[in-house]
C-alpha cells in the first residue's frame, strides 16, 4: 500500500528515502520515475464511503469537489482557476508514460454508501478500512472511505492523515480495485492533517487560514483526498509513477506536500486567492460556487511543483 503523508510527516518520509537511496546501489531513488505498470484508465467512478457522522452540508463539500474533476464539465473550465484545471496537471502523466496500451482518464461521482451506525466501531484497523472500501462498487471504481472525527484510525495522525491501495475484486480472477481513505483530523490532529487551516504542530508558526468553506475538518479532508486521488491515478496498483522506494514513495502529491502556491516555503503555504466576503484562502474554483485549497502536483513534464498560478 501506497501511503501519503502530510505536512510535518513529510520530514521523516524524506529522511526514509535518503536513507534508502544511500544504502541501496541497484535502484535509483533520487528521481521521480514510471516503474512501467499500470495507471487508472477509462470512465471511472468514484464512489464514497461515508463512516460516522457527517452533516449533508459537510458531505456536499466532498461531492462537489469530486464532480469537479471531470474536465467535461465546462462550466467549472471556465471559471479559472477551477478544480479541472488542476487535474490538467494529473491527465499529462498519460501523455509521457510512453506506452501504447495506456488511454486517457474519465472521472465522475459514483454511488454513495452511509454507515452513520460504526458497523466495525470507532478503531479501525488497516483491515476494516479494505473491507469497508470494498463494500463500493468494484469495476471501473475508486472506492474513497472518510471517516467522521470521532474515528480511531490505525495510523492516523501518527505517521498518515489518509492513505491509497488495492485489493482484490469481486470480479474475475486477478482483478483488482483501487481504494482511498481519508480521516477527518479537526478533533485528533488538525495541526498535522489540516494544515494550513490550523496552526502547526511543529515547525514556523504563523497565523492559520481561514477554510475557503468554514469547515477546517473537511477543507482539509479535501487537501488529503485531492492529493491521494493524483496518486491513485498514476500510482493505482504501486507500480506507476513514484520516487523513492516502493514501501515508502512520495508519488504526485505527496512529492509536493505543504505547496499551494508559488513562494511557498515551510510554515507559508504561497500566493493564493481570498474571498472577499468569507476570508478564505483558495486557488480553484469548483461546482456550485465552491472553492477549494488543492495542493501543488509533480508535474512530469518540467519536474517542479506544478501550482494553479
Amino acid at each position: 500500500m501506497a501511503t501519503f503523508v502530510m505536512g510535518y510527516f513529510l520530514l521523516f518520509a524524506v529522511a526514509f528515502v535518503c536513507l534508502d537511496a544511500r544504502t541501496d546501489k541497484t535502484q535509483d531513488y533520487t528521481s521521480f520515475q514510471y516503474h512501467k505498470g499500470a495507471l487508472l484508465t477509462g470512465d471511472v467512478s468514484i464512489n464514497l464511503i461515508w463512516y460516522g457522522k457527517f452533516k449533508p452540508s459537510q458531505r456536499a463539500i466532498v461531492t462537489d469537489f469530486v464532480a469537479s474533476l471531470s474536465s467535461s464539465r465546462r462550466s467549472t473550465m471556465a471559471q479559472n482557476p477551477s478544480v479541472a484545471t488542476w487535474w490538467k496537471t494529473v491527465e499529462k502523466y498519460y501523455h509521457v508514460s510512453k506506452t501504447t496500451t495506456t488511454r486517457g482518464l474519465t472521472l465522475s461521482l459514483g454511488e454513495q454508501i452511509l454507515d452513520e451506525g460504526y458497523s466495525m466501531g470507532k478503531s479501525l484497523t488497516e483491515g476494516n478500512l479494505k473491507a469497508l472500501a470494498a463494500k463500493g462498487g468494484q469495476s471501473y471504481a475508486v472506492n474513497v472511505v472518510l471517516t467522521s472525527a470521532d474515528v480511531l484510525v490505525q495510523g492516523f495522525c501518527m505517521n498518515r492523515c489518509g492513505s491509497h491501495g488495492s485489493g482484490s475484486g469481486s470480479g474475475k480472477k486477478g482483478s483488482k480495485f483501487a481504494y482511498i481513505w481519508v480521516g477527518n483530523s479537526e478533533k485528533q490532529c488538525p495541526g498535522q492533517c489540516a494544515w494550513p487551516f490550523h496552526a502547526p504542530v511543529y515547525g514556523p508558526q504563523s497565523p492559520p487560514l481561514v477554510a475557503p468553506n468554514n469547515d477546517v475538518g473537511l477543507d482539509g479532508m479535501v487537501i488529503n483526498l485531492a492529493s491521494l486521488m493524483a496518486a491513485t491515478a498514476t500510482n493505482p496498483f504501486g507500480d506507476g509513477y513514484y520516487q523513492g522506494p516502493k514501501t515508502a514513495p512520495l508519488e504526485a502529491g505527496s512529492a509536493c506536500t505543504g505547496v499551494y502556491g508559488k513562494g511557498s516555503y515551510p510554515g507559508y503555504a504561497g500566493e493564493l486567492l481570498v474571498d472577499a466576503t468569507t476570508g478564505g484562502s483558495y486557488n480553484a474554483k469548483g461546482l456550485n460556487g465552491r472553492k477549494y485549497l488543492l495542493p501543488a502536483l509533480f508535474d512530469p513534464k518540467t519536474s517542479t511543483c506544478s501550482t494553479m498560478f
